[in-house]
């Protein structure tokens, strides 16, 4: 399965049904923590990580002449790749924006999928107007230097207290950011799509008065009413 079928499928699957499976295969600490959407209403994206890595301000690298260093955001932004989801290390820090308007202009045009971080960013207004999809614990007007040393791209991170790798497929919506590891991704995505299917079947029973106990998860019964709708043989009235 190459990337844009799978993109296809996730794009109709919900974060907290990916959570649900995700557990069944024995992965709890896959939500990452404070990535809420910058504004309500984004669209659900999915793609591979390109990581970024900060860590704690250190005062003879973390200055504004660092921005021109070969290893700078802006050389990590030039790295990146059309679909992929940024994923931000900014270690929860709250009061340095990692990002600005200019940069997510840039993003945006090198066809950045969305930015995804346990930081925050600055500009808003700006941001908002690029149209590049953000993930993130809010805003600030300060600078990143002004609490965050940026160190490196495309190695493992730790972004929102989740373990996340290059090229680990992020799926972000209105309930935050998930991290499928690269190696489960097609087992994943074979699974959640009829997990999907499944729970928009039981919800149509809700909906016409079942009750939960033996429907939500399905008993035997149900399950095979379930699989008898699924295969068009519809079901007995």
């Amino acid at each position: 399965m190459d990337d844009t079928e799978t993109r296809n499928i996730l794009s109709t699957v919900s974060t907290a049904t990916l959570t649900t499976v995700l557990l069944k295969k024995g992965l709890r600490n896959i939500w990452m923590r404070g990535t809420r959407p910058l504004h309500t209403g984004q669209t659900r994206c999915v793609g591979r990580a390109f990581t970024l890595r900060f860590v704690p301000a250190r005062e003879d690298l973390a200055t504004p002449e660092s921005w021109s260093s070969p290893r700078s955001t802006r050389a990590a932004i030039e790295a990146m790749t059309s679909g992929c989801i940024a994923v931000v290390d900014a270690m929860g820090v709250t009061d340095a924006g990692i990002f600005g308007d200019i940069l997510c202009a840039r993003m945006r045009k090198r066809g950045v999928a969305a930015l995804v971080t346990d930081g925050v960013v600055r500009d808003v207004a700006g941001v908002l107007g690029t149209g590049l999809p953000v993930w993130c614990q809010g805003v600030a007007a300060p600078p990143s230097v002004a609490g965050l040393t940026f160190v490196n791209w495309q190695e493992p991170i730790g972004c929102g207290g989740v373990a996340v790798f290059p090229d680990d497929l992020i799926v972000v919506d209105d309930d935050g950011a998930v991290v499928i590891p690269a190696a489960l991704v097609e087992d994943v995505v074979a699974i959640a799509a009829e997990q999907e299917r499944l729970e928009a079947w039981i919800m149509g029973e809700v909906e016409r008065g079942a009750a939960l106990p033996g429907l939500y998860p399905p008993n035997a019964e149900n399950k095979a009413r379930y699989e008898a709708a699924a295969s068009g043989g519809g079901e007995e009235k």
